[in-house]
C-alpha cells in the first residue's frame, strides 16, 4: 500500500442535494462539513473517496419546472450547475458529484427494483394516505402534527393511487438489532434513541416505493406506468456511483469502499437512512454503512432557515463580504456537535474580528513581522529554552493529539477549538516573554531567536492543523513560514520547521477587523440594491409574459370561470386615481370588483354595460378595498375597452 494510504480505505459521502432550487448557507454547512473530515483523513494517509451530488426526480421538482416553463431535465440542469459551483466556490475536496439523472445511475436503479420485486420484497397494491410533496415522503394520520408533516410542518395532501410497497416489516427485527449491537451506527445518541423508540419499536409500515400521479422520475422497467419513488431512487446513489450492479457485477470501487464509514446528512432525514437505507441493503444482501451522522440545522436567530420565510442567507453572499475560509471556519466552528447552531450577520463580523482577526491573524502577521524586524527574517533555533517554554511546546505537542481525539468522533467544532486554544496560548507566550524587550539587548540574542522560533512553530503546527479546516489560509501561512513540513508526520516532533529558511518579508494581512456598524450600514444598502433591482427584473418579466403568454391546455382553460353580469354601479376608488369600484349584478348575487380601468372610463360611462367577469378568482384587496373578481378587457399601448355582450343574455350566464 501506498505511503499516502498507509491506513486503507475511507468513504464519507453527503446526502445528495435536492434540485428544487438555490442551496442556502444550511444546506451548504453540510458539503463544508463533510470536506474537513475528508480533507483530515487524508492528511491522516487514508484512501479518501468523497461522494456529493444532487437529487433530481420527484413531484417537487416536476411541478418547480411547470411552474418555470421548462422541462423538468432543463429545470435540474441549471440548478445542479448552481449546486456545484456553490460546492467548488467553497473549495470543497470530492472526488465524485453524481446527479441521479445519470445513466447509468437510472439503470441500476431500475435493476434494483426488479430484483427486489422478483425475490419478493415489493409487492404491488394500492396507496392511500398522506404525502408531503416538498418532503417527498408518506405518512400516516397518526403521524402528523397538528394534520402536518412532522419534518417540515407544511401542509399535505391525501393520495390515493396504484402503488408497489417495499415489506420493511420483514426487515426490521434484523435492523433493530444491528442498532443495539452497533452503538456507533446511529449518531449522535440522541437521533438513535428517536428512531428505535419512534419508528422502528412502535411497528413499521411497509413503505410505498412507487409512483403514478406524476411522470418525473425512473421509470418501473417492467411496468412504466409507475416511476420508483425519489427516495429509493437517491439513496441508491451511495452504490451506483462506485459501480454497484444487482447483477452481481461490482465495479473495482465498489468492491475497495464499500460499506461507506460514514453518511453525512441532516438531522430530518435521518429515518430515510437509518430505516429505509438499511433495510434496503439487507434486502439486496450488501454490507450496511458503518455510520450515519445526522447533524444539526443552521438556524438564523431563533428559527430555521428557509427560502418560504424569506430569512436564508446564502453561501456565496458571505463570501463576497468575508471570503471562503472565514466563511468555512464559522459554520464549521460554531455548530455544536448535537444542538442546532446560529448564523446572523452580526455574529459572523463578532466572529471575524475575535477569533480571525485577533487571535489567528494578528498573531501571523506580528510573529513574521518581528522575525523580520529582528534577524531580517532568516529562521534559527539556538535552543535558549527556559521553563517558560516548555508549557507552550507541551501544548503544541499535544494539540494534533486532542484534535485527533475531537476528529474522531466527528466533533469538528471541538477540533478546531483546540487549535485556536494552541494560537491563544501563543499570543500569551509573546506577552510572557516580551520579544520587544529582549530585541533591545545584543545580549538577548539567542534567547529572542528561540522565543520566535517557538511562535514561528507552533504556527506551523497550527497550519498544518487547520489546513483541513481552513485550506486557503493554513497554505497563505505555511508559504510565509517558507516550510514544506505541512504533513501529519512533522506534527510528531516540536522542531520541524527549517532552520536558514527566511520568512515572507511582507506579511499578508490574514483577516481584516470589520467595523460592525459600517458593515451593517454596506448590507443594508446592498440588500435594499438588491430587492430593487429584484424587483424591476420581476416587473419586466410580469411584462414579457404579458406579451408573450405560455401556452396553457384545455384543463387549464376549463378551471377559469366566466359569467355574464350587468355594472349596476360605480365610483372612483378613494385611495387610487386609475381604479374604479363597480357593483355587477351576477344573477345570484353582486360582485364587488375593482378595475383599472378610471384613466379611460368615468363611473356614469360604465353603469349598464354587460361584462364578463372572471367569477371564480381569489378575492384580493386593492389599496384596501376588497375585489371579487375580474372584468375582461383589450388593452394596447394607446387605448382599452371592455370586453361587452352585444345580445341581452342573462346575468350569471356561463361564457365559454
Amino acid at each position: 500500500m501506498c505511503k499516502e494510504c498507509k491506513k486503507g480505505k475511507y468513504y464519507i459521502t453527503t446526502a445528495i442535494t435536492y434540485t428544487s432550487g438555490r442551496p442556502h448557507i444550511g444546506n451548504t454547512y453540510e458539503i463544508v462539513l463533510t470536506d474537513a473530515i475528508a480533507r483530515y483523513k487524508r492528511q491522516q494517509g487514508y484512501d479518501v473517496f468523497f461522494q456529493t451530488g444532487t437529487d433530481e426526480h420527484g413531484q417537487k421538482i416536476e411541478e418547480k419546472a411547470k411552474e418555470a416553463g421548462v422541462t423538468p431535465k432543463e429545470f435540474v440542469d441549471k440548478v445542479a450547475d448552481i449546486v456545484r459551483k456553490n460546492f467548488d466556490m467553497m473549495n470543497t475536496s470530492y472526488d465524485y458529484f453524481v446527479r441521479t439523472t445519470d445513466e447509468g445511475h437510472e439503470r441500476q436503479v431500475q435493476k434494483i427494483f426488479k430484483k427486489l420485486y422478483e425475490q419478493g420484497d415489493i409487492y404491488k397494491g394500492k396507496y392511500e394516505g398522506m404525502y408531503c410533496t416538498p418532503c417527498e415522503s408518506f405518512w400516516t394520520e397518526s403521524q402528523l402534527i397538528d394534520g402536518k408533516c412532522p419534518d417540515c410542518g407544511r401542509p399535505v395532501q391525501k393520495a390515493t393511487e396504484e402503488a408497489y410497497f417495499f415489506n420493511l416489516q420483514k426487515y426490521a427485527p434484523k435492523l433493530i438489532k444491528h442498532i443495539e449491537e452497533h452503538p456507533e451506527f446511529i449518531q449522535p445518541e440522541s437521533r438513535k434513541n428517536e428512531m428505535i423508540n419512534n419508528f422502528l419499536k412502535p411497528g413499521l409500515q411497509d413503505l410505498c416505493v412507487s409512483r403514478t400521479s406524476f411522470k418525473w422520475g425512473i421509470p418501473v422497467d417492467f411496468d412504466p406506468d409507475h416511476v420508483v419513488y425519489v427516495w429509493i431512487d437517491a439513496l441508491s446513489n451511495y452504490i451506483t456511483s462506485l459501480g454497484y450492479d444487482a447483477d452481481g457485477n461490482h465495479g473495482e470501487n465498489y468492491k475497495k469502499y464499500w460499506p461507506a464509514d460514514v453518511h453525512i446528512i441532516g438531522k430530518d432525514i435521518l429515518r430515510f437512512h437509518t430505516i429505509y437505507w438499511p433495510i434496503m441493503l439487507m434486502a439486496l444482501g450488501e454490507p450496511l454503512p458503518k455510520q450515519v451522522f445526522g447533524h444539526p440545522w443552521l438556524l438564523v436567530g431563533d428559527g430555521k432557515m428557509s427560502k418560504s420565510k424569506g430569512n436564508a442567507i446564502y453561501a456565496d453572499e458571505l463570501v463576497h463580504y468575508f471570503g471562503v475560509d472565514a466563511v468555512r471556519y464559522f459554520v464549521l466552528h460554531e455548530m455544536p456537535f448535537a444542538q442546532d447552531g446560529t448564523i446572523t450577520w452580526d455574529l459572523m463580523v463578532e466572529r471575524i474580528n475575535s477569533d480571525l482577526a485577533n487571535v489567528l491573524g494578528n498573531l501571523v502577521n506580528r510573529t513574521i513581522s518581528m522575525q523580520n524586524k529582528y534577524f531580517n527574517g532568516v529562521i534559527s533555533n539556538p535552543l535558549e529554552r527556559e521553563d517558560i517554554d516548555k508549557e507552550l511546546m507541551d501544548l503544541a505537542l499535544d494539540t494534533p493529539k486532542r484534535v485527533a481525539k475531537k476528529m474522531e468522533t466527528l466533533h469538528v467544532g471541538d477540533a478546531i477549538e483546540e487549535i485556536f486554544t494552541l494560537l491563544k496560548r501563543c499570543n500569551k507566550y509573546i506577552d510572557e516573554t516580551t520579544p520587544w524587550v529582549l530585541g533591545k539587548d545584543e545580549s538577548k540574542k539567542d534567547r529572542l531567536a528561540t522565543v520566535l522560533y517557538n511562535l514561528l512553530e507552533s504556527i506551523r503546527i497550527a497550519a498544518v492543523l487547520l489546513s483541513s479546516f481552513m485550506p486557503e489560509t493554513a497554505e497563505k501561512i505555511l508559504d510565509e513560514l517558507s516550510t514544506s513540513e505541512r504533513s501529519a508526520e512533522s506534527l510528531e516532533e516540536f522542531g520541524n520547521l527549517e532552520c536558514g529558511h527566511t520568512v515572507d518579508a511582507k506579511p499578508e494581512i490574514l483577516f481584516a477587523r470589520i467595523d460592525v456598524k459600517e458593515f451593517m450600514e454596506t448590507l443594508e444598502k446592498d440588500k435594499a440594491k438588491e430587492a430593487k433591482e429584484a424587483a424591476k427584473a420581476s416587473k419586466k418579466a410580469e411584462k414579457k409574459e404579458a406579451i408573450e403568454p405560455s401556452e396553457i391546455t384545455i384543463d387549464d382553460f376549463t378551471k377559469i370561470e366566466l359569467k355574464v353580469g350587468t355594472i349596476i354601479a360605480a365610483e372612483k376608488h378613494p385611495k387610487a386615481d386609475r381604479l374604479l369600484v363597480e357593483q355587477i349584478d351576477l344573477g345570484t348575487e353582486t360582485r364587488q370588483i375593482v378595475s383599472g380601468i378610471a384613466k379611460t372610463f368615468e363611473p356614469k360611462d360604465v353603469i349598464g354595460k354587460k361584462v364578463v367577469v372572471v367569477s371564480n378568482l381569489k378575492p384580493v384587496k386593492l389599496r384596501g378595498v376588497e375585489s371579487q373578481g375580474m372584468i375582461l378587457c383589450a388593452s394596447n399601448d394607446k387605448d382599452l375597452d371592455i370586453v361587452t355582450i352585444l345580445k341581452d343574455l342573462p346575468n350569471g350566464t356561463k361564457v365559454s
